[in-house]
């Protein structure tokens, strides 16, 4: 069989097993035997001629069952009654054979015994049909089926019939979509066989045997909790009643974490973490409890969901699972830990706010030894101000460390900057003498292209008025790839390169305020101080409304800082967006009122530090324009950044909002040529946030604009037809196994080489 993808042409694969005559049938030496035997009709079943497949693979309506060592040569008699389970022979003995031929035919043959004639005719008959038998069985292909396991096209189903003994794992059949539990790992344990090879399972089968397993694996882990639960139930703390529906008592007897840790030899603090995780399923988080039992979500996720919702009521914590239930098992871990930290924060801003500010009290500096002997060292409870500046720091020394010579990836280089910047030293080589000194990277101005806020990489803006990179805009410079390193922003803003050789990294100085480099992500209703609803930053997730306003206004006191606005659908997703631009100088309106801000009364100072002045006061009205041809109109924003003495404040901001396709597409924004303009490979970022593979989380700017159709066969430089991928995911889409289709401009389905298929949706944003 051809190894290569499989055409979209519905006809049949050519198959030399087919009977004579037929395109593709089998040659002749496999033509009618002789005497005593009769033509069947052509069969119009695609047989499967693989040996493997034919080893492997059982009968999905048994007659018989081959005794132990029987000759492979030999086929069962038909007459014979079968047992569950066996294969069926595909053909049956010619009239005419005596009742001494169908007896012997009939009889195991043992000990390496020949077949009589008869059975020799009914071999070279399996012949002719293409199929060589081992170990005794000969299998029958389901109807509709087109390839063996592993080959393309193997998971193609007719619906209600899979082939092979596990069929029922097959995408959509029943074990796929059964609660985990004993039935399933029955079966599970029964395909493996006693090898544990699971023979006969197709690609398709066998990821829904993982997939199963999973569903099992999490559902006897819940019923450990369960147990766990009631132990706490038979252990209440001397005073403590039995309460509510679930019937636990507030708190449990002190030597119960140690009972449980001496029976799982365990820590004292692991044991602590299950009974706690036990208490809460019962009185907190009844619905993931349910989840959890039936294997839709596993340990790790039920942990996050429990961790997020520490500090709640049984109430909160009820209404904040509701709003991630629908989509956790399908979500990775981190897209579930934004997920549920969104939907705490929703909830309960309040103490979504008051966690963060206690917690901050709790900030450490932690190091251990790793197991390959180096060792680490990490901050913990940081302010997220701090914490963005120091990374962007780290990410800027890297760069000029790569500038100077240095080998490694960004990686390497970013832990190599974090260790010059800790212990004030400069890692790269010293300037030689002679003419050439003036051309090491240590003079200020050939930082340039490196960093200081304000660089001239462009980042989308943030979603519904949050501060995005300077030249974020349409204009803001060329097209981007993959940035160079770090799991954070990858745009820098820090200092100027210090001048002269051997000068640390601690020898500039970051400017006052919050550096606009970031794509922060905050409800408009949220930065006017109108509702209280959580903002997000790319790279490190969901945070407070009041956070998110204290680096809104710290950023606007940065003149680099430049807005985008979008706008969302009731789902959050982007169906509308446009990038602020200064008012021209002929209509410009400036703020001197130093008193004249609408921030939030009783808010705490910006992160930017002492001496930034008075908080400024966001404003965001209609400019009286008409705004993009089918957009969303177009906008004035303020700052509300007053002036000082005899200086006027910051201009205000024109924002027109174009739409963003998502259903259907006008090409408006179509490229010419192969490489997406600016604006398009800004728009496709802001309408997927990130990566548009299944599992990927990589912020979309450090990822490449992937044509769905190759250019080169066809397909348009535009929204419908692309969208960012990284490097993993764009060799993955063009492996010929994969499947990728942009069944509308703004979702994505992915086969993978079983059959399976995932479904990519745009980016929800905070609404």
């Amino acid at each position: 069989m051809t190894q290569g993808p499989v055409s979209p042409d519905p006809r049949r694969d050519d198959d030399p097993a087919r009977s004579a005559g037929e395109p593709g049938g089998a040659p002749d030496e496999y033509r009618y035997p002789g005497e005593g035997w009769r033509e069947l009709p052509p069969s119009r079943e695609d047989w499967l001629t693989e040996d493997e497949w034919l080893e492997r693979l059982a009968s999905v309506e048994p007659e018989e069952l081959p005794e132990e060592d029987e000759d492979p040569e030999n086929d069962p008699d038909p007459d014979d009654p079968a047992r569950p389970g066996t294969a069926r022979s595909c053909f049956r003995g010619a009239k005419g054979t005596s009742p001494g031929q169908r007896a012997r035919a009939g009889q195991r043959a043992r000990a390496g015994q020949r077949a009589r004639a008869g059975q020799r005719a009914r071999a070279g008959q399996r012949a002719r049909a293409g199929q060589r038998a081992r170990a005794g069985q000969v299998t029958r292909a389901v109807k509709g089926t087109r390839r063996g396991p592993g080959q393309p096209g193997s998971a193609r189903r007719i619906p209600g019939e899979s082939p092979g003994p596990v069929g029922a794992f097959a995408t959509g059949q029943l074990l796929d979509t059964a609660p985990g539990g004993p039935v399933v790992f029955g079966q599970a344990e029964h395909a493996a066989g006693d090898d544990g090879r699971f023979a006969g399972a197709t690609d398709d089968e066998l990821t829904g045997i993982i997939c199963g397993l999973d569903r099992t694996e999490a559902a006897a882990c819940a019923l450990k909790h369960a147990a766990i639960a009631e132990l706490i139930r038979r252990s209440p703390d001397d005073g403590c009643a039995l309460e509510g529906s679930a019937q636990m008592p507030a708190t449990y007897d002190d030597f119960t974490e140690a009972e449980l840790a001496a029976a799982l030899a365990e820590t004292r603090q692991a044991a602590a973490g299950m009974l706690d995780l036990a208490h809460d399923l019962e009185t907190k988080l009844p619905c993931t409890r349910a989840a959890f039992r039936t294997g839709v979500l596993r340990l790790s996720k039920v942990e996050i969901i429990a961790r997020a919702t520490a500090n709640l009521t049984p109430e909160e914590a009820r209404a904040a699972e509701a709003l991630v239930l629908d989509r956790a098992g399908r979500l990775t871990p981190g897209g579930l830990r934004s997920a549920i930290a969104r939907a705490v924060i929703e909830v309960a801003p309040d103490k979504a706010q008051k966690r963060r500010e206690t917690e901050q009290r709790n900030a450490r500096v932690q190091r251990w030894l790793e197991d390959s002997g180096n060792a680490a060292l990490m901050g913990r409870e940081l302010p997220p101000a701090d914490v963005l500046a120091a990374d962007q720091r780290i990410t800027w020394w890297a760069k000029q460390l790569k500038k100077a010579g240095l080998d490694g990836d960004m990686d390497q280089l970013r832990a190599l900057a974090y260790m010059d910047i800790m212990l004030g030293r400069d890692s790269r080589p010293a300037v030689p003498a002679g003419p050439d000194a003036d051309q090491h990277p240590t003079n200020p101005e050939a930082a340039g292209a490196a960093g200081g806020p304000g660089g001239a990489n462009p980042e989308p803006g943030g979603a519904a008025g949050g501060p995005g990179g300077a030249d974020s805009g349409p204009d803001g410079g060329g097209s981007r790839g993959p940035a160079d390193g770090g799991s954070g922003p990858a745009a820098p803003a820090g200092p100027a390169v210090p001048a002269g050789p051997g000068l640390p990294p601690t020898a500039g100085v970051l400017p006052a305020g919050f550096a606009g480099q970031l794509h922060l992500t905050i409800p408009l209703t949220t930065l006017l101080n109108l509702a209280g609803r959580p903002g997000e930053i790319t790279g490190l997730g969901p945070v407070d409304p009041a956070l998110a306003r204290d680096l809104a206004h710290a950023a606007a006191a940065n003149p680099k800082s430049t807005y985008c606005v979008t706008v969302t659908d009731q789902q959050g997703h982007a169906i509308g967006h446009g990038c602020a631009r200064p008012e021209p100088k002929n209509h410009t309106r400036t703020r001197h009122d130093p008193t004249g801000g609408h921030g939030p009364p009783g808010d705490h100072g910006p992160p930017g530090g002492p001496g930034t002045g008075l908080r400024p006061g966001f404003t965001f009205t209609a400019s009286g324009d008409d705004g993009p041809p089918g957009g969303y109109g177009a906008w004035r924003l303020s700052t509300g950044v007053p002036g000082s003495t005899g200086l006027p404040g910051r201009p205000d901001l024109l924002i027109a909002l174009d739409p963003i396709a998502l259903e259907t597409c006008d090409h408006r924004f179509e490229a010419r040529g192969h490489d997406p303009g600016v604006k398009l490979r800004h728009l496709s970022q802001i309408r997927h946030a990130t990566c548009t593979g299944p599992t990927c989380r990589r912020p979309a700017q450090q990822c490449d604009f992937e044509h769905n159709i190759p250019y080169e066969a066809g397909g348009r430089t535009c929204l419908c037809n692309g969208g960012p991928k990284c490097r993993t995911e764009h060799r993955i889409k063009q492996d010929p196994r994969w499947k990728v289709e942009q069944i509308t401009p703004a979702i994505f389905r992915w086969t993978t080489p079983s059959g399976r298929q995932y479904i990519t949706e745009p980016t929800r944003y905070p609404i």
